[in-house]
Parts: C-alpha cells; sequence; structure tokens
C-alpha cells in the first residue's frame, strides 16, 4: 500500500501540479475514462484507455513519475493515477487514511535525509544559514489545516506528506534550502514549542544553550547547535564568521551593520536639529550614502524607513501635496527605535525582547521568485499621491497564509471609479481586485509586495470570483474576533514590526451587522460586527475625496446582509477597529474604494461622535512633535517651550503622566543651541506616543 499516494488531498495535489491539470484528472476518473490500476511492487502503475501508461515508483514524490505522454513537467495522467489509486482504496476506510490518528513531526527528518534529497552542495549552503541564523514560525497540524508548515523569511514550506520528505513544498522557485531551513526550525521549536507557541522565533546562530535536536549529530555539523528566541523574548551571541555582515536572529549586530545604523541615527538627529524647512542640498548626498550602506549591510526594514524619509525630503523640495510633517517624524522615531529594540536584544537571554533580525530585517531577501500562485484578491486602496493616485492591491496567498500586495501609480487627481478600469497587470483594475490570480511570473519584496515579471511564456490570469472566502486558512479569516484581539495584543508596536504593508489585512466572517449610522460632522460611517464565532469589533470608514462613493457602497452592502468584510485591523477604543476594504454580500464582491458614484447619496444619521480627550490630547502632542522636527530645534521661537508645556499639561489631564514627562523633559533641553540632548528626548517623547496612538 502507497501511504504516500493515500494522504495527498486535493489541496496537495493542486499544489504539487496545478489546478488545471487536477480538474481534468479528476473529471476523466469520474467519468470512468481514468487509467486501470496496478500495482507492481511498491510501483503503482496506471494504464489509460488511449494507451499512455503512468508509473509511480515509491521514492522521489510525484516528480520521479514516468509517463510515456512525453510531457516535460507535471501532466495529468500522473493527477489521474492518484486519484485513481486512492478510488481503489476508498472501501476501506482504514487504508484510506492510515497516518490520520498518528502524530510525526517534520522535525524528525535527520540529517542524512536532507542529503539524499537536495544534494551536499544546498545541504552546505542551508548550514550557513542556520550558522548565521534565521527567523520562523511553525504552524502545526489542525483539524481545519491538517498539513503541517513553517513560514521562514522570504517564504514557507510545506509539509504535504507525513514521514516523506518527498513531498515538502515551498512557494519560493529555488526551495532547496528551504526545506532544510522548515526542518531544522521544527527541531528547533519541538524543544520550546510551550515558550515560543506560534510566534516567530530564532533558530541558529553561535548560541551553545539552545541545540536543535538532530537525530544524527555526526553527519549534521553546523546544524547541531543554534537558538530558538521567540518574537518576545531573544538571546544573542557573536555573529557567525561566515556572514559578517549581517545581523544574526541570535547575533549581535556585525560592526558594519551597527555603523550603518549609527549613521542613520546621526542623520536623523540632524534633521531634527537642523528641520526639515532649512535643510541643505549637502543632506541628499548624505542621504543616499546612508541607504547605500543600510542596503549593503543588509538591513531592510530601516532601509525602507530611510527609502521614505528619502521620499517625504524630496516631495518638500519639490513642494509636492505628498510631503507631510507628521510622516518625517514619524519616519525619524522608526529609526531610533529600531536601534535601541536592536541594542536591547543582544545579550538578553530569555527577555520579552524580539528578535534583532525581526526588527533589522536582516533576514529578509531583497525579492525573492516565487512558483506558480494562486492568490484571492480582497479589493484595494485608491490613495493620494500628491496629484497621483496610487492603486494598492491585497492579495491572499492562501497557501502561505499572508497578504500580499500590489502596487501602480497613475497619474492625475482621479477618483477610484474612474481607475477601475484602468489595466494592472494585464487586467482593469475593478475585475483584479475581486477576482482570482494566477500568477508564474511573481516576485516577492522583503516588504511582501508582489513585482510581476513581464514573460512571453509564463502568463497571469485573472478570473471573476464570488468572494468565496471560506477557503482562506485561519491566520487570515477571522471567525472569532475576540482572539483576533488577542493576536493583536501580542504584536510588538508597530515602529519595530516588520515592515510588511498588509500585515494588519485581515478577512472578517460576518455573523451581524448593529448599530449603522453616518456622523455628517465627520464624515465618517460606523457599524458594529459580531463574528460568527464571537466577539465584536467596530467598524469605521471615513469620507475621502479619492473614493467618494466608498461610504454610499459600504452602507449599501451592510444592508445586504454581509458575508465577509477585508478590513485593517488595529487595536482602539477598548477593543478592534477595522477600516473596510472590500465587502461580500448577496455572492458579489464590492471592492469600496472603486465604487461607481459621487457620494451624494443620503445616508442614515447617527448621533454626533463626542470628541474623545485622550485622542485630542495624544495627537495634539504628536502634531508638535512634528512642528518641532519640521522648524528644526535650532529655529523653535521662543515661545515653543510653553505650547510643549501646554501640552503635556493636557497629557496630564488625560491620564498620560509618562509622556507629559517626556514633553517636560524635552523643553527643557530646548536652549538656545540644542544638541543630541534634544534629540534623545524628541525621540523619547516621539516613540512613546505614537506607541500609545496605536494602542488607544
Amino acid at each position: 500500500m502507497r501511504a504516500d499516494l493515500l494522504a495527498l488531498g486535493e489541496d496537495a495535489l493542486v499544489s504539487l501540479t496545478n489546478r488545471g491539470l487536477y480538474k481534468r484528472a479528476a473529471k476523466e476518473v469520474a467519468g470512468d475514462s481514468g487509467p486501470s490500476i496496478e500495482a507492481d511492487g511498491d510501483v503503482v502503475r496506471g494504464t489509460f484507455p488511449d494507451g499512455v501508461v503512468c508509473a509511480l515508483p515509491p521514492s522521489g514524490g510525484l516528480e520521479a513519475a514516468e509517463c510515456s505522454c512525453g510531457a516535460s513537467g507535471a501532466c495529468r495522467h500522473v493527477v489521474a493515477v492518484v486519484l485513481a489509486y486512492q478510488a481503489s482504496h476508498t472501501e476501506n476506510e482504514d487504508a484510506a487514511t492510515p497516518e490520520e490518528a498518528q502524530e510525526w513531526s517534520p522535525g524528525d527528518f535527520d540529517d542524512d535525509a536532507l542529503e539524499a534529497l537536495l544534494g551536499k552542495r544546498s545541504l552546505a549552503s542551508a548550514r550557513r544559514r542556520l550558522a548565521a541564523g534565521y527567523l520562523a514560525r511553525v504552524h502545526v497540524a489542525t483539524a481545519a489545516e491538517p498539513v503541517p508548515w513553517v513560514e521562514l523569511p522570504n517564504c514557507s514550506v510545506r509539509f504535504l506528506v507525513p514521514r516523506d520528505l518527498a513531498y515538502a513544498r515551498s512557494d519560493a522557485r529555488d526551495d532547496k534550502d528551504a526545506i532544510a531551513l522548515a526542518v531544522w526550525a521544527w527541531r528547533a521549536w519541538a524543544g520550546r514549542a510551550a515558550e515560543v507557541g506560534d510566534r516567530h522565533f530564532s533558530v541558529g546562530g553561535s548560541d551553545p544553550g539552545s541545540a536543535v535536536a538532530d537525530a544524527d549529530s555526526s553527519a549534521s555539523g553546523s546544524a547541531s547547535t543554534g537558538t530558538a528566541a521567540t518574537a518576545t523574548g531573544s538571546t544573542a551571541g557573536p555573529v557567525s564568521s561566515s556572514d559578517s555582515t549581517s545581523v544574526s536572529s541570535s547575533a549581535s549586530v556585525s560592526v558594519s551593520a551597527s555603523a550603518a545604523l549609527t549613521s542613520a541615527i546621526d542623520l536623523a538627529a540632524d534633521i531634527f536639529l537642523t528641520g526639515v524647512a532649512n535643510l541643505a542640498a549637502g543632506f541628499t548626498p548624505r542621504l543616499a550614502r546612508v541607504r547605500r550602506d543600510l542596503d549593503a549591510a543588509g538591513l531592510r526594514w530601516p532601509l525602507l524607513a530611510a527609502d521614505d524619509l528619502a521620499d517625504q525630503l524630496a516631495a518638500h523640495a519639490d513642494r509636492a501635496a505628498r510631503h507631510s510633517p507628521e510622516q518625517v517624524a514619524d519616519l525619524l522615531a522608526e529609526l531610533v527605535a529600531r536601534s535601541r529594540a536592536a541594542d536591547a536584544a543582544q545579550g538578553r537571554p530569555g527577555s520579552r525582547v524580539q528578535p534583532s533580525s525581526r526588527i533589522l530585517g536582516t533576514d529578509e531577501a531583497a525579492e525573492v521568485a516565487l512558483r506558480r500562485l494562486r492568490l484571492t484578491a480582497l479589493g484595494c486602496r485608491v490613495q493620494a499621491v500628491g496629484d497621483d493616485r496610487r492603486v494598492l492591491v491585497f492579495l491572499a496567498d492562501p497557501a502561505a497564509g499572508t497578504v500580499l500586495t500590489l502596487e501602480h501609480r497613475y497619474p492625475g487627481p482621479v477618483t477610484g471609479a474612474a481607475l477601475a478600469d484602468r489595466r494592472l497587470a494585464g487586467s482593469p483594475v475593478r475585475v483584479l481586485a475581486a477576482g482570482n490570480v494566477v500568477t508564474e511570473t511573481a516576485h516577492r519584496r522583503a516588504d511582501r509586495r508582489l513585482r510581476l515579471a513581464l514573460n512571453r511564456v509564463a502568463r497571469t490570469t485573472v478570473s471573476v470570483s464570488g468572494g468565496a472566502w471560506e477557503h482562506l486558512p485561519p491566520s487570515l479569516l477571522a471567525r472569532d474576533l475576540d482572539a483576533l484581539a488577542t493576536e493583536f495584543d501580542r504584536l510588538p508596536p508597530r515602529l519595530i514590526r516588520p515592515r510588511v504593508e498588509a500585515e494588519d489585512v485581515r478577512v472578517i466572517e460576518v455573523g451581524e451587522v448593529a448599530h449603522v449610522g453616518y456622523h455628517p460632522g465627520s464624515q465618517r460611517l460606523t457599524a458594529l460586527l459580531h463574528g460568527t464565532a464571537g466577539g465584536t469589533a467596530h467598524l469605521i470608514a471615513e469620507h475621502r475625496g479619492t473614493a467618494p462613493a466608498a461610504l454610499d457602497a459600504l452602507a449599501e452592502t451592510l444592508a445586504a446582509t454581509p458575508r465577509f468584510i477585508s478590513a485593517t485591523v488595529r487595536r482602539g477604543r477598548g477593543g478592534l477597529v477595522l477600516t473596510p476594504i472590500a465587502v461580500v454580500a448577496q455572492g458579489r464582491v464590492t471592492v469600496l474604494d472603486l465604487a461607481d458614484g459621487d457620494g451624494s447619496e443620503d445616508l442614515a444619521t447617527s448621533a454626533a461622535i463626542h470628541p474623545d480627550p485622550l485622542t485630542e490630547a495624544i495627537e495634539a502632542g504628536l502634531a508638535l512633535l512634528a512642528e518641532t522636527a519640521h522648524r528644526g530645534a535650532r529655529h523653535l521661537p521662543r515661545t515653543f517651550p510653553a505650547r510643549l508645556h501646554t501640552a503635556a499639561h493636557t497629557l496630564t489631564t488625560a491620564g498620560l503622566a509618562r509622556a507629559a514627562t517626556d514633553l517636560r523633559t524635552l523643553s527643557s533641553t530646548l536652549g538656545p543651541d540644542p544638541g543630541r540632548p534634544a534629540f534623545d528626548a524628541w525621540a523619547d517623547a516621539a516613540i512613546r506616543l505614537i506607541t500609545t496612538a496605536e494602542c488607544r
């Protein structure tokens, strides 16, 4: 009996081949035009009515299949033989599911098995990566998701068949290293499952205190050592000599990376002291050098922050509308926060601090080529970027349990409705943002943005979706909103989280919609959502000029008994706050930002929203901090310290005494010639207020 073939379900077969082949093969088998099956020892052979013969050997997975049809890759005959073989065993229920009641772990694969599958060269490459350290997240098999899988920095690896390494599958095209890293991650996790749980943790590095259990340590070499530190508690040690320019998950920042980060902080301090409004042309080449050094050191998240800072400074120089003093202040605070958090992660075993690699993005490749992807569009945002428009399409990858983004900019101050028929990736935005996408040309950036390469052979196709989002994994589909709130409570502050654009996007399965109302004063539509498995969340959508009919479309779909809502999620108002992206109701996906209309529909009004003193106090403090960085600490008027004290008093009244103290400390440093202490005090206040605003 071939247990490996019996274990391959529909999702596994689609992952190993593609859905088109699966559907055709399933149709043939169901229509009695499939193969006749015979077993020759452990070799399963299928003979088709047209004379084609396909043999599946006992090792090597489906890639080792031999078929007389002459296809260069996977063919429908292979899938049909698997389905026919499974059908021949359905009379014996125990034989059909031999592994169902048996527990197993991908960590059970030893390094001999890895070497046999991957080869010595690939295994040696993976060991170098292990020595440097990397982040991973283990997802154990559940009833809803029976396949165990590991989330790595640049891809995910799924173990489709119990105890058979040949069926391990990564979504990256070059997956050999990834399979070994996933196995070692599982070993590290197995020893600390109670502590790590389902969080990201560090694997590898040179800390001998937490060895990766290896079934054959004599063969594993450097694979036998490593650390497993959770995303809220990390360990540190010296950087491996094989990768002296990276920041290991369990190692301190290397000399070159530390120098690059220090240069970035020094630049941020000078921008604060001088002021964006007073920067000379000499800052441009200096910022370019900082970005180059961050890139060379592999510090992805500080690099992306520096890129955004460069864009903001260029926008100010060009007097472009996309410039925002608040955004500049946020970026300066982010650079400092990441630097401080990375320093705190060094030499702190058992501390409640993220691994430095997760803070700095040192495990992230700039871009990774992916295999054939099947994506589910969750809607899009239309954002103003000066006089242009940015369309950001959200694409769920069910296999990886993540949301990717596809971005394009269009010239002109047009609305989302006017952009709906523009083309993106070869399809109208309206179709792409609400459809199912299959692509063979995707490259994923470190921040999970997609780039679709132009290719005459590989294609990207889009089909219409009716909003059948129930197939999404639990990491993306929330039925219990209380559990979702707990998940977000465990996240570290935004300033030091990985810079992933759609990390806060989820799909909510709606049980009930209550208290829908429009607030004319704030041009805001609100509602209370109940999850199908419990919990509530506040839905808040504000009118935006880029999408004038979005509120009308939202009100209409909320009244139509919606089944799913995709939204960005944040903490606030004592619970969850959702900003909707798209709504599935009556078998149709409505992308709010692309809705037709001018926003003139009459909406049912609710009682006016009273100003929130806490929010007002936080926003007033943040506005002052942004003004400080914009004007420059050396160019502030004499009345500015008094304004800081007034804001501090307001924060104290609102119950934020420590934030108030930070503002008073900043005020005391603003003398005639403020220096680095003023910047440090400003960063203290900015980081605290930004984080407080996130948690309110």
